[in-house]
């Protein structure tokens, strides 16, 4: 196989970050396109999995069953994720004891009693319905005595509150494997024993502070010790392993701070990889959100290339089907791979952080997205990225982490047509997909394996993973719950999604907007800078200092020409008092009295022209603006001692308020609006300037 350079991948990479959905979807397509052989093969592994997993999933509990009963999209669900967030956010108690009542009170959990076969759910919603009654007890049942009804006023929130707690507790132990690494170990023997291989994970989110670091580090530290005893010399791909996130090992994770970033996080990632070498076991890096995926290739090129680590096999990583990068990630991942004479174990996923690509894309006005608008499309993407990493065994130990069944049954097509290899695995997460992986497990079944990915901590650091887990598996289109929904029929479950996406005239989801499409007709969202791009920051230090040899003069204008004002005065950079950014010369008397009169003047000339003009000159403004964004960004960091994204977010915010003005204007004031008649004369409003006012603004 010829091999790009290196450069050339890396530039491919980057080319595909937000590139045209349309353009991708039709080589991704072509790339996981099934033979007709290949489509039998899926569909007759696929349909029975499906309804071994129908006819068993409410009998033994755990996700699927949970979200069987408590829809998401339904009242309860919705409660169920408020009080999640309100252990994780509120940090006092008598404001989660107000959420508490106001929501669980509101709910008809006695409904859901007894209409699941499942314990977990039934226990689950024994305790909802009991601080329900709780909550409820002060205005359902009136004939309570007040002794009673003081008594719950006084103490039922915090009672309810512990209950809550213990609830979530109770849903920790269904998603954490243990509260710690030996409680874990210990309690996954017994899977083990049937075929099971598990990857641990040490709860919790990025870190915040120095301290949050070291605490991951150490922790991270003792579990792959503890793991390690636990291997008993089997080799790295069947051994117990260890996931790290690299955002739990430094707080400033970010391409702002990469220099600080690789000096004092690659030494941390490398000493955790020398101790799982030593052990070992594996150590496979998680994927997180789209912004850190090029500075975390870079930490793993290091990784790859160190010759401390030559001769061990267990370096891993994950990667999301539903970027559009996924595919040139692997080729450079190929490219490393045979560089450093290693076989990377690639975890392939289709990702948990969609919403949040989407929703950071719209707020920071960039150009596209990072993920596929469509479910099919990173349903396709996950296809072809199989194809690829079977493609390559050399280079590639491949995981396929998913609990869809079609995909499932695809991948082992895919094996048999790549030469039938059994060196590659299936991944679940701990707490799902146990209906379905069973029929594949053990060496009376399928015979495949199957590692799951274990989370472990305390119940505090369950939530934010909890809420990410129902979130991705709760929607609408995830697998997972459509599988509950007992009237769709096994043949649309399992529906080609190859075939799916090459039907759609319009490959992109049209509901979703691009992000400068987001306001519709009305305007045209301002354009922002993508802080996370190496080459943006780049265009933007340049332009800064291309500003430090600018001197700006600021003064009145009045009719176009500049005020007479007083004597100029220096505007020196608050963050470095040297840096003189310019001149500034106050409004006189004199000039305040000559706007007034040039703007008393102007005002019957101004009244009297059509809204669209005067709205167009709003639209000039704002484009003008858009169009200089770099050095007025630079202008404002230097002037106002402002860091860049905020002073990006400051000149995006002046050319929105230019452009909903103009909308507002054009809509408002074009034409007059027929109100009734009821004896029937004519009435209209219409909207009028009303003269000349003076504003006085706030520096800020």
């Amino acid at each position: 196989m010829s091999v790009a350079t290196t450069p050339t991948l890396r530039q491919r990479l980057r080319d595909y970050h937000r590139i045209d959905e349309e353009q991708i979807v039709e080589e991704l397509i072509a790339r996981a396109r099934f033979t007709h052989s290949e489509q039998q093969g899926i569909r007759q592994r696929a349909t029975p999995l499906v309804q071994n997993v129908r006819d068993s999933r409410l009998k033994t509990g755990g996700i699927d069953a949970f979200l069987a009963t408590y829809d998401l999209s339904s009242r309860e669900g919705v409660v169920l994720m408020c009080l999640a967030e309100a252990l994780l956010r509120i940090p006092d108690a008598e404001t989660v004891d107000r959420l508490i009542r106001d929501k669980i009170g509101s709910t008809e959990w006695q409904k859901r009693l007894g209409a699941s076969h499942s314990t977990f759910v039934n226990a689950g919603t024994w305790a909802l319905m009991l601080t329900g009654r709780i909550v409820n007890l002060d205005t359902a049942d009136r004939k309570l005595s007040g002794t009673l009804r003081r008594l719950v006023a006084r103490t039922g929130e915090p009672v309810i509150r512990q209950a809550v707690i213990t609830a979530m507790r109770i849903l920790g132990r269904q998603f954490v494997m243990g509260r710690n690494i030996h409680e874990a170990l210990e309690r996954a023997r017994n899977a083990e024993k049937a075929g099971y291989r598990h990857s641990y994970d040490m709860l919790g989110e990025s870190a915040r502070t120095s301290a949050d670091a070291l605490r991951y580090f150490d922790s991270y530290s003792k579990a792959i010790a503890a793991i390690g005893d636990s291997a008993a010399g089997r080799p790295p791909f069947i051994a117990p392993s260890i996931s790290i996130k690299l955002s739990a090992l430094h707080p400033r994770y970010e391409v702002a701070n990469e220099d600080r970033v690789r000096r004092e996080l690659l030494p941390a990632i490398k000493a955790l990889a020398v101790r799982a070498k030593a052990r070992n076991i594996g150590l496979t890096i998680d994927a997180e959100e789209a912004d850190r995926l090029e500075m975390s290739l870079d930490l793993i090129e290091a990784l790859a290339t160190d010759h401390e680590l030559v001769g061990w096999n267990g370096l891993g990583l994950a990667v999301q089907a539903y970027q559009k990068r996924a595919l040139p990630v692997i080729d450079w991942l190929a490219d490393i791979a045979h560089r450093g004479q290693r076989r990377l174990l690639v975890r392939l996923c289709k990702g948990a952080y969609w919403d949040a690509e989407i929703k950071l894309a719209q707020e920071r006005g960039l150009s596209d997205y990072p993920v596929f608008t469509r479910k099919v499309a990173s349903d396709v993407s996950y296809l072809a990225c199989a194809r690829r990493l079977f493609a390559d065994p050399q280079a590639f130990y491949p995981a396929f982490a998913t609990h869809n069944a079609h995909t499932l049954a695809a991948v082992a097509e895919i094996a048999i047509s790549a030469g039938g290899s059994d060196e590659w695995e299936y991944q679940r997460l701990h707490g799902m997909g146990e209906e379905l992986y069973d029929q594949i497990v053990g060496k009376d079944k399928l015979g495949r394996a199957c590692r799951v990915y274990a989370p472990v901590g305390s119940h505090e650091d369950l939530l934010a993973y909890l809420v990410r887990r129902l979130l991705e598996n709760g929607a609408n289109s995830s697998f997972v719950n459509r599988i509950a929904d007992a009237d769709l029929p096994i043949d649309a479950l399992i529906a080609d999604p190859v075939e799916k996406l090459a039907a759609l005239a319009v490959k992109r989801q049209s509901r979703i907007p691009l992000p400068r499409e987001l306001f519709g007709a009305e305007r045209s969202n301002s354009e922002g800078l993508d802080m996370n791009d190496k080459a943006t920051l780049e265009d933007l230090r340049s332009a800064i200092k291309q500003s430090a040899r600018v001197s700006y003069l600021a003064a009145p204008l009045i009719a176009g020409k500049q005020g007479s004002g007083a004597s100029s005065r220096p505007v020196c950079s608050p963050a470095n008092q040297r840096d003189v950014v310019g001149k500034v010369i106050e409004a006189s008397t004199a000039d305040v009295n000559a706007a007034l009169a040039a703007a008393q003047a102007a005002f019957p000339a101004w009244e009297a022209t059509p809204a669209s003009s005067r709205a167009a000159a709003l639209e000039r403004a704002a484009d003008a603006m858009q169009e200089r964004l770099p050095e007025l960004v630079a202008l404002i960091v230097r002037e106002g001692g402002r860091i860049q994204g905020d002073a990006v977010s400051e000149v995006r915010e002046a050319i929105d308020f230019c452009r909903y003005y103009a909308a507002q204007a054009k809509e408002k004031f074009s034409a007059a609006i027929e109100l009734p008649g009821p004896t029937g004369e004519r009435n209209s409003l219409s909207l009028h300037g009303r003269g000349v006012f003076v504003c006085i603004s706030p520096w800020n």
